[in-house]
């Protein structure tokens, strides 16, 4: 790959880059002839950034294999040590706080959740995340000199900078800068976005949403929030209020949180159970739980008919705990779209479950230290 106008200390970085990615993207270990035909360098340049991507810990050179038919030395096959960096993701509700450890192929590799002591004190809660991020961390079998990055997803809106502008029903998170906060307690660069925008960017990543660029993530219920792509980036809008409609007065986004069915997007466990024993009581014809059902299908409908109509996007994600009755909603929510005439919006049920936010919050990670850790992208011209 030659590079004009560039020093050869700037050409070898870029190529090391070139070998890394290509690693990062395999599903399967790879010989370094393909590796070779992949990045147009020379076998012995190769040879010489495996050597040092092996050293360094970031690549496993795996036992020879014979090639099937043919004669002479086995190809050497590497691969990619992707627990050699390490990502955290954490979340934050109202009733609760979880965090994941995933390697930079957004692969899960430790957990820990409970309980928060006091939401309402930003400091006590962050203390908590922190705490999780080590258990989490822990749990991986990891160490934290390989955590090279974390990000958080909270309620609210979040704005640019990750510092939380406005949360419905209380001040005291307001002005509170989460990766500034959460980088005092576990010292690495950190990041932070809304849940929604974060589920979102998670159905696109790894979910139902990789076959379109205009989504929106909708959960819709006991909590209420949308996160929005355009040309598959999120759109926060000013100062991160796009999608926080529990603000929005002249929507009917509060209007069924008190209902049984809506608390299946509920932080609470004991609320979320009795949401899923009302809608089986639903499925066996109960008349009762069936109108509750009407009632957020309708609720449901109205709000996804007004951004069929302003956002337009071509799919709209139901997650945050609607997905678990993706049976009874999904074909309701759909007739009641066709009544409304809506444009041909596509509408499906996450598949990432509760850990949409967290996933999407690998991905951001990744992507803001997608330079630091792989490397400058090779130059297209």
């Amino acid at each position: 790959m030659l590079m004009s106008g560039m020093n050869q200390s700037a050409v070898r970085r870029v190529n090391t880059s070139v070998i890394l990615r290509a690693l990062a993207v395999s599903a399967e270990p790879t010989t370094l002839t393909t590796l070779a035909e992949q990045a147009g360098l020379s076998r012995r340049t190769i040879e010489l950034i495996l050597d040092s991507l092996v050293e360094a810990g970031w690549v496993a050179e795996l036992d020879r294999v014979p090639t099937s038919g043919c004669a002479g030395r086995p190809a050497r096959r590497y691969e990619l040590r992707a627990e050699h960096a390490l990502l955290a993701a954490a979340q934050i509700t109202t009733s609760g706080a979880s965090a994941v450890v995933a390697d930079v192929r957004g692969r899960i590799l430790g957990r820990a959740q409970r309980p928060l002591r006091a939401y309402l004190d930003p400091q006590v809660t962050l203390d908590d995340v922190a705490a999780l991020v080590r258990e989490a961390l822990d749990d991986a079998g990891g160490s934290a000199d390989r955590l090279r990055a974390g990000a958080v997803a909270s309620g609210g809106a979040i704005d640019d900078e990750g510092v939380v502008r406005r949360l419905v029903h209380t001040t005291r998170w307001a002005g509170v800068r989460l990766p500034e906060e959460l980088s005092r307690r576990v010292r690495v660069p950190w990041f932070a976005d809304n849940d929604t925008n974060l589920g979102a960017l998670a159905e696109r990543w790894r979910g139902v949403a990789g076959d379109h660029d205009n989504v929106v993530w909708a959960m819709l219920g006991n909590r209420t929030g949308l996160g929005i792509l355009i040309r598959g980036a999120v759109h926060r809008g000013l100062d991160g209020a796009a999608g926080e409609i529990v603000e929005a007065v002249s929507l009917p986004a509060n209007s069924v949180e008190h209902s049984p069915v809506a608390w299946l997007t509920s932080p609470e466990p004991d609320q979320r159970r009795v949401a899923l024993a009302h809608f089986e009581a639903a499925r066996a014809g109960d008349a009762s739980a069936l109108a509750e059902v009407d009632e957020l299908v309708e609720n449901i409908a109205s709000i996804l008919t007004t951004l069929s109509w302003t956002v337009a996007p071509s799919l709209i994600v139901l997650g945050g705990g609607l997905e678990d009755a993706s049976d009874v909603l999904l074909p309701r929510v759909r007739e009641a779209l066709r009544r409304a005439r809506t444009p041909a919006v596509e509408l499906r049920a996450t598949v990432l479950g509760r850990d949409a936010a967290l996933v999407g919050a690998v991905k951001l990670a990744l992507d803001h230290m997608d330079t630091e850790l792989f490397g400058p992208l090779a130059p297209t011209a």
